[in-house]
């Protein structure tokens, strides 16, 4: 997008885009994905992945490039966006819920966290090759491959067995929408925690700037690019690596808290650097302590929801979480053009550390939390 357009207000459009849709429909998501099979219902949304990214695919051809103006180009691309938004209202509830009918509850912590991990080096790995992926095989090639991955990932999805639903379908549905938000609402400690990565992500996307940090401040090519696009996924990988090996075990609500308030410090850090080195290390320990508090929120989230409720309340984490990246990809494009680059980066940093001492102070339960 930003090679089309060259604005970075169009690189925020692009989150907003998905977001909107995700957002709006992450309720009513919950309550399907509660009163349905959730093994179809991730083999559809996978397969509609799929086909979106099919789409996409044949919009980065020479052909359809010199068929159609960029103007064609860039609403193709904003409305297949949308429509990921869409299907990511039911995926994401869906992933999320789904694991608890895979293992016994003894070992909910262990594949919560496996869970976490694969999720992180999946998204790691994607962002780490994108900008090496298109230097080798440009964007055509890139995304043959990414179709080629989803639809690997259905064909291992129809092994799984069917997975009944877990509410009556008795309830109405607006009551049975509203419930997954009523619970997460009274059950403090996880409203605290998803609230305080919900504006972390929200002010601290700074990745959504790399792009015109590369080009226009530190002035690297792709490979430049595509290593300071993995450095905040490298660090994700270090720290799911060592929570694996060395789960935190005391004092989780408390290293969470310290952990954004990292965060925070180091989106400042990059925001301010022009040197290269100082960026990528920034990044890197940014995605380290992301990591941290992907893991912890993952492993509270799955151990306060009832079985009954999953699908609504990981909706509700979706519209608190996962959209959160679109929509702080949009906060990132609108200050940039409003503040310029530096300033908006720098101030998203601040932002965050000033959301962690307002939560300390709002939320002490989370200070105390412990699993």
């Amino acid at each position: 997008m930003y090679e089309i357009t060259k604005d970075p207000l169009n690189i925020g459009m692009i989150g907003l885009a998905e977001a909107i849709p995700a957002v709006g429909l992450a309720l009513y998501g919950g309550y399907i994905v509660d009163k349905s099979d959730k093994r179809k219902l991730l083999l559809r949304a996978m397969s509609l992945f799929g086909i979106c990214a099919l789409i996409l695919l044949c919009t980065s051809t020479n052909w359809f490039q010199l068929t159609f103006a960029n103007k064609a180009i860039v609403i193709a691309m904003y409305t297949v966006i949308f429509c990921t938004g869409v299907i990511r209202a039911f995926s994401g509830p869906a992933f999320g819920a789904v694991i608890a009918s895979l293992v016994p509850r003894e070992n909910l912590i262990a594949a919560s966290q496996l869970s976490s991990t694969s999720y992180l080096v999946a998204s790691i790995t994607g962002h780490a090759v994108a900008g090496f992926f298109i230097a080798w095989f440009n964007v055509t090639g890139t995304f043959v491959i990414i179709c080629s991955l989803i639809f690997t990932a259905v064909g291992f999805m129809y092994k799984l067995k069917a997975k009944p639903p877990g509410m009556s379908s008795e309830k109405k549905t607006l009551e049975a929408v509203t419930e997954g938000l009523r619970f997460v609402f009274k059950t403090k400690d996880v409203l605290a925690a998803i609230s305080l990565d919900l504006f972390a992500v929200l002010f601290g996307g700074a990745v959504a700037m790399v792009p015109v940090y590369a080009s226009v401040i530190l002035h690297v090519g792709p490979k430049g690019y595509g290593l300071l696009n993995a450095a905040s996924d490298i660090g994700a990988i270090i720290m799911v690596v060592w929570l694996t090996l060395s789960p935190v075990k005391k004092k989780q609500g408390m290293k969470l808290l310290f952990a954004v308030a990292g965060f925070g410090a180091c989106i400042i850090i990059f925001g301010l650097s022009k040197w290269y080195a100082l960026s990528f290390f920034a990044l890197m320990l940014s995605g380290v302590l992301d990591g941290l508090s992907v893991v912890v929120r993952g492993n509270i989230m799955q151990l306060k929801t009832p079985d009954e409720l999953r699908g609504r309340v990981m909706s509700v984490n979706s519209m608190f979480i996962n959209s959160s990246n679109e929509i702080g990809q949009f906060e990132s494009g609108v200050a940039a053009k409003l503040m310029g680059n530096i300033p908006s980066v720098v101030f998203g940093g601040c932002m965050t550390i000033l959301v962690v001492v307002i939560t300390w102070f709002k939320a002490p339960s989370l200070k105390k939390l412990e699993y």
